[in-house]
């Protein structure tokens, strides 16, 4: 396997000012060279991140670097395997099919629409498929998706945030 070179991106001060660095990191995804990948520096592990760039073609590797400080590196599908979302792995020997259910839960306040949907997404089977339309991105559904070992993509629109999410096998922390 080769190592693709990188293009380093610090959006610490970015995040810690209270910025959102989401168009900076687009716009270097965006100028990289064929091949390359993206070192990226946060002030958290960005999860809703991983599914995003994985429907770019990109896999990831994360580790915490003190501090609360993290170093994520984006490469090329073709120089590591791309995870499906953040949280869990593909199921294995079965095809990806279309979502089961969808919930629109805008309009409702918190905590509702993350009950809501982490009630939906355990009543399904694992490798089953949920889309959840909310009013922003649901950050803290992200971590408990991640926690539970959940696939999840998001994708911001001018009407909301759609998330699908794929069950996961049961194997995560959830209660």
């Amino acid at each position: 396997m080769t190592i693709p070179s990188l293009a380093t991106l610090d959006v610490r001060d970015i995040l810690k000012s209270g910025g959102e660095p989401f168009a900076e990191i687009m716009q270097a995804i965006a100028s990289l060279s064929p091949g390359q990948g993206l070192r990226l520096l946060a002030t958290f592990k960005p999860v809703p991140l991983f599914g995003i760039m994985a429907q770019r073609g990109f896999g990831h590797t994360e580790r915490e670097i003190g501090g609360g400080d993290w170093e994520v590196i984006f490469t090329p599908s073709n120089t590591l395997a791309a995870p499906v979302g953040a949280g869990a792995p593909a199921v294995s020997g079965r095809a990806e099919a279309p979502p089961t259910g969808s919930l629109d839960l805008r309009g409702l306040d918190p905590p509702e629409p993350m009950r809501r949907a982490l009630e939906a997404i355990e009543a399904l089977r694992p490798g089953d498929s949920l889309v959840v339309v909310t009013d922003r991105e649901p950050l803290l559904l992200h971590r408990e998706l991640d926690r539970r070992k959940h696939a999840f993509v998001s994708e911001i629109r001018s009407d909301g945030c759609r998330t699908t999410i794929r069950r996961g096998d049961g194997q995560g922390d959830a209660p």
